[in-house]
């Protein structure tokens, strides 16, 4: 049965809105894009001595399993340059499973919902846009709702239209 899935891409090297158009359309190869949010300039919070981010989010249904979902991705990251020499280092691409429909998994390498999701305005911004009304489903809040309830001071530019 399909799943509708909700992934964020990232890039902060090269052309990065280039990076996030062509990860959009790889992953158009693992299932069927039913949105994708506009491109928001984001700067880093973790390692902050690092060019700013572009991001964006997705929305696919798919008949893949979370697995082999975060498998794709992986591999996707891995043909558009991504070398994962430094956690949360500088990449030209990065691709995270935010929400696998409404289900919770908990292995190793893959947690989803992505564990840091509601604390991070890059994420619930563009994700706010194309599914306001998403359920987290162990918050049991929707991406509008999470979205209010952070704190001011990540800084969140929307820059353009997604596809």
């Amino acid at each position: 049965m399909a799943k509708l899935v909700y992934l964020s891409c990232g890039s902060n090297v090269g052309d990065r809105s280039a990076s996030l158009r062509a990860a959009i359309e790889r992953l158009k190869g693992v299932g069927t894009l039913q949105a994708a949010s506009g491109f928001y300039e984001t700067e880093p919070v973790e390692l902050r001595a690092q060019p700013w981010f572009l991001n964006c989010v997705v929305a696919l249904e798919t008949r893949l399993t979370a697995r082999d979902l975060l498998d794709q991705a992986l591999a996707i990251e891995q043909e558009m340059g991504r070398i994962r020499l430094r956690d949360k280092g500088p990449r030209p691409i990065d691709i995270d499973i935010l929400l696998y429909g409404d289900e919770v998994v908990e292995e190793r390498g893959l947690k989803i919902p992505h564990p840091s999701m509601q604390k991070r305005r890059f994420v619930l911004e563009p994700l706010a846009e194309i599914a306001p009304d998403v359920i987290h489903p162990t918050l049991k809040k929707s991406a509008r709702e999470l979205l209010a309830e952070l704190p001011a001071g990540q800084v969140v530019r929307r820059l353009e239209s997604g596809t």
